[in-house]
C-alpha cells in the first residue's frame, strides 16, 4: 500500500466521521446517518468521475472505500465522545484530506487529456462538494459559500500541483509539496482569522 493511498482512506474516513457526526447533531436515523456520512466522504469524487467520463466511479472499483465509511460510520456511534475531544487533531485530518482529494482528483483529469482549467476546477469539487452536499442535505450553509478560506486553499495547492507536474517532478514529492500548500494556507487562515471578503 503506497502512502497517497493509505492517506486517501485516512481523508475518507475523517470525511465520513464528519458527515456522520453532522447527522447525529441534526437528529437523523441510522439510515440516514449512514447515508450521510457515505456521501460526504465518496460525494466530490463521484461527482468528479461521473462528469470526466471515468466510470465505473473510483469506489464502485475498490470495495476499501466502503468498508472505511462504514468504519467512520460505527466509529463515530460508539466513540463519540472520544472523537469530539480531538477535533482539532480532526481538523488537520480533514486538511490533509482536502489537500490529498485536490491533488488526486487533479491527476485523474490530467490522465484524461483534460484541459489545465477544467483539471483544477474538479479537483477542487473532488476536495470540496462531499462537504457541500453534507451541508446541503443537513440544511447548513456550506463551507465553500461562508467567508472562511477553503476552496481557494484547494486551487492554491492545485495550481502548485499542475506546476510541479508541468515540470515533471516526481508525482510522489509533486503531491506531498501540494497538500504541504494547502495544509498550511488553510491552517493559518483558521488560525489567524484570515478571510476572502470583499469589505462593505
Amino acid at each position: 500500500m503506497s502512502w497517497i493511498y493509505a492517506l486517501d482512506l485516512l481523508g475518507t474516513l475523517v470525511f465520513a466521521i464528519s458527515g456522520v457526526l453532522t447527522a447525529i447533531d441534526k437528529k437523523f436515523d441510522l439510515v440516514g446517518t449512514l447515508v450521510i456520512g457515505f456521501v460526504t466522504a465518496i460525494g466530490g469524487g463521484t461527482i468528479r468521475d461521473i462528469m470526466i467520463g471515468n466510470h465505473p466511479v473510483g469506489w464502485l472499483r475498490d470495495t476499501n472505500y466502503i468498508y472505511i465509511v462504514t468504519l467512520g460510520f460505527l466509529l463515530s456511534y460508539f466513540f463519540k465522545s472520544n472523537i469530539i475531544r480531538l477535533r482539532k487533531s480532526m481538523f488537520l485530518f480533514d486538511t490533509v484530506g482536502i489537500a490529498l482529494f485536490t491533488t488526486l482528483g487533479i491527476k485523474t483529469c490530467l490522465s484524461f487529456k483534460l484541459s489545465i482549467p477544467v483539471c483544477l476546477i474538479m479537483g477542487v469539487v473532488s476536495a470540496v462538494f462531499g462537504g457541500v452536499i453534507r451541508d446541503v442535505l443537513t440544511g447548513e450553509i456550506p463551507l465553500i459559500f461562508r467567508k472562511e478560506i477553503y476552496a481557494s486553499a484547494c486551487f492554491a495547492g492545485g495550481i502548485v500541483y499542475i506546476i510541479l507536474d508541468f515540470f515533471h517532478l516526481q508525482n510522489d514529492v509533486s503531491v506531498l509539496i501540494s497538500i504541504l500548500v494547502v495544509f498550511l494556507i488553510r491552517y493559518f487562515s483558521v488560525k489567524r482569522g484570515w478571510a476572502l471578503q470583499l469589505n462593505e
